[in-house]
């Protein structure tokens, strides 16, 4: 593909709800543009940026998708994002590198729930859009009712600048706002041809194109009063209105068509081009300097130091792993070093493409604005910043969303231990999303992401990649115990063999530490009553002893014990007598001591609509929680609660179903505390249950 200059790059973001179109109208464009010959589809698992196993099979999205195509001596990168949830990390990671976006809205369904999601990610970002509605051509499609809920959910500045010819299977072309002019499309959708607006849509055309010429006129002080004054506006002072308003995000523009018979696919290459903003009119590009954290900023210039941002990674089973990056400044080519900020170290790096879905496109340089990929790099992750080792910049981190939803992990055939680690370890690298942990408390291996589809699709790489296949299930609490009160306790181990014996005699007092304070160990003895060399044999018999406690088996923590008193044998006395007559005098004495139970709780906030805050409180009161606080956030509310981690294995679940799927959550690790009585006996049950088993 030839080198394109920053001004004549385009970065677009196909966002949207789950299912609305957005890899159909990314295989229609690359179609319509000439990028590809034969337009593929969904059912047939035949398009351009679904062609992973899992995304085949299921029919959705699972990876952020690079589709470049050339349209009108532009470049137009598209990004074809997830739109389920499940693999957010992917659609902010595309975002991130966009310059603009595309809104995908299904004229069936209109403002869905991932609409509002997204576009308060496009936002959040900052970024230009326009809605492109789809599947004008299907039955029970109402452009009038969709655009009634754009406007209603997103402001009165969302307005078409298209308007649909025919309805449902009558669908045939648009009515262009800005140009005054119909677009009838042909069988494939490749040409449009230009004609009158058809009669009986003049006045709607005329009152929608009113609508248009208003929020573009408020855009400018200018424009404004010629619009008040009465005069009419130009053409091409319409556009330059247009442009601008879009660019400034006062002005959406809606436009139509029907990605899967490729309608509209060409007005909308048309429009990206000539609206759409490039790289340069984005503005400089604020970082750091890696080593003292200086502020600093680059021009989106070629003439500028080389600095990238990594967006995205994919382990290739047959390339490696692929790096998929977006310069800001300066230019990358072939066979350079460069140097990432991140890590401190530097990277060799060979051939520089572009990726069509899974189609490798060469390039000769990567220009400020353009993305890219590269294969191959040893050091380099998601979230890394590239440069040039003379002048180090640092983009600040992504910020991926913390995983809600854990699974323990094992393997379903003994002995895959190793592999089941070794494959999961490779998942990191690409998703920044996912999570793995081994827990010592509760010997589980566990893996967090942002819902069950994103684990299963987890699994089931492991299973095509790694030939290894596990079993899912929800992880046990990591519990510990502790005591309430003092206690002072006798340990004596005396045993008489034909040689020589064992003899280890202690007395130890315990007594509660304040939360958080682990473990405190005292030697008191006077008078070498215990001598000196078998003082750490008694620590270290009490310490093993405080790994399974007395009432289910979990640790035992926040206690402090003091070694008062015991006595010796001169030829019988050994580490380990003493060792074990230390762990039998803890054991006895946490019995002695009021021994509980205690368990995590967790920081937990939940940003939900205010109509559903009356479901989401007296949920949390049944799950144990205590409610800390409740903050305003425009239309949503911030619930803050503290939550035991026994109540919130499933609760990602439980909250896209309370909320419709517009509530979510964040949740950190706060403190232990003491299990109420009732729970507390359902886990010791259940632990000597357990027990029973083995």
């Amino acid at each position: 593909m030839k080198s394109y200059a920053s001004e004549a790059i385009r970065n677009v973001a196909l966002i949207s709800h789950g299912g609305a179109g957005k890899t159909s109208l990314t295989e229609a464009l690359l179609f319509t543009s000439g990028a590809i010959n034969r337009q593929g589809n969904i059912e047939a698992g035949t398009t351009t940026t679904d062609y992973d196993p899992d995304e085949i099979k299921r029919q959705v999205t699972i990876n952020v998708g690079l589709a470049p195509l050339e349209w009108g001596g532009v470049k137009i990168n598209l990004l074809d994002t997830p739109g389920y949830f499940d693999f957010i990390g992917d659609l902010i990671g595309a975002l991130r590198v966009a310059d603009c976006c595309a809104v995908v809205v299904c004229a069936v369904s209109g403002v869905e729930v991932g609409t509002e999601k997204v576009w308060q990610y496009a936002d959040d970002f900052g970024l230009p859009r326009l809605v492109f509605m789809n599947k004008l051509d299907r039955e029970n499609a109402d452009f009038d009712g969709a655009m009634e809920q754009l406007q209603k959910h997103f402001g009165m500045n969302v307005v078409p600048v298209h308007l649909p010819i025919g309805k449902e299977e009558s669908f045939k072309g648009v009515v262009d706002l800005v140009e005054e002019r119909a677009l009838y499309f042909s069988d494939d959708g490749k040409k449009v041809d230009t004609g009158d607006i058809p009669g009986e849509l003049l006045e709607q055309a005329g009152a929608l194109r009113e609508k248009l010429i208003e929020a573009v006129a408020e855009t400018d002080d200018e424009l404004l009063l010629k619009y008040l004054e009465g005069e009419t506006l130009e053409i091409e002072e319409l556009r330059q209105g247009l442009r601008r308003g879009i660019l400034e995000r006062k002005v959406t523009p809606v436009l139509c068509g029907a990605a899967v018979s490729n309608f509209g696919s060409a007005p909308l290459l048309d429009f990206m081009e000539r609206f759409l903003p490039s790289p340069l009119e984005r503005g400089d590009i604020s970082g750091v300097h890696p080593e003292n954290e200086e502020e600093l900023t680059r021009n989106p210039s070629p003439e500028e130091p080389f600095a990238a941002l990594v967006y995205k990674t994919l382990a290739d089973p047959y390339v490696g792993r692929i790096n998929y990056f977006r310069v800001y400044s300066g230019m990358l080519k072939p066979d350079s070093q460069v140097y990432n900020a991140n890590r401190g170290k530097s990277e060799r790096v060979g051939q520089v493409f572009s990726m069509r879905g899974k189609d490798q496109v060469s390039m000769e340089q990567v220009v400020a604005g353009d993305i890219a990929a590269v294969a191959k790099l040893q050091q380099t992750a998601t979230g890394d910043t590239l440069c040039d080792r003379g002048s180090p910049f640092q983009f600040p981190p992504i910020g991926f969303p913390d995983a809600v939803i854990s699974f323990a992990v094992e393997p379903k055939t003994k002995g895959d231990e190793e592999k089941v680690s070794s494959g999961l370890s490779r998942f990191l690298e690409e998703d920044p999303t996912f999570r793995l942990e081994r827990r010592a408390e509760t010997r589980e291996t566990v893996i967090s992401g942002l819902g069950e589809l994103h684990l299963e699709i987890i699994v089931s790489r492991l299973a095509q990649k790694f030939g290894v296949e596990v079993d899912l299930s929800t992880p046990k609490v990591p519990y510990k115990e502790t005591i309430k009160g003092q206690t002072k306790v006798e340990g004596r181990h005396k045993k008489q063999t034909g040689g020589r014996g064992q003899y280890g005699h202690v007395f130890l007092e315990l007594e509660p530490l304040a939360s958080g304070e682990g473990f405190l160990f005292e030697d008191k003895i006077f008078g070498g009553v215990v001598p000196k060399q078998y003082v750490p044999a008694v620590e270290k018999g009490i310490r093993e002893a405080m790994e399974e406690g007395v009432l289910a088996g979990y640790p035992v923590v926040d206690i402090g014990v003091r070694l008062v008193d015991g006595s010796y044998h001169t030829v019988d006395s050994s580490e380990m007598a003493f060792k074990i007559a230390a762990a039998m005098a803890f054991r006895r004495g946490v019995e002695q001591s009021q021994p509980v139970l205690l368990e995590p709780v967790m920081n937990v906030e939940i940003t939900v609509p205010d109509a559903f805050m009356g479901d989401i409180m007296g949920d949390l009161n049944g799950r144990r929680g205590r409610i800390q606080g409740v903050d305003s956030a425009g239309e949503l509310q911030k619930i803050r609660a503290q939550v035991p981690m026994a109540e919130m294995f499933r609760y990602s679940i439980d909250l896209r179903s309370m909320t419709q799927g517009r509530g979510f959550f964040t949740m950190a690790f706060s403190h232990y505390e003491e299990v109420p009585h009732q729970a507390a006996e359902q886990v010791i049950a259940a632990a000597e249950a357990e027990k029973e088993k083995e």
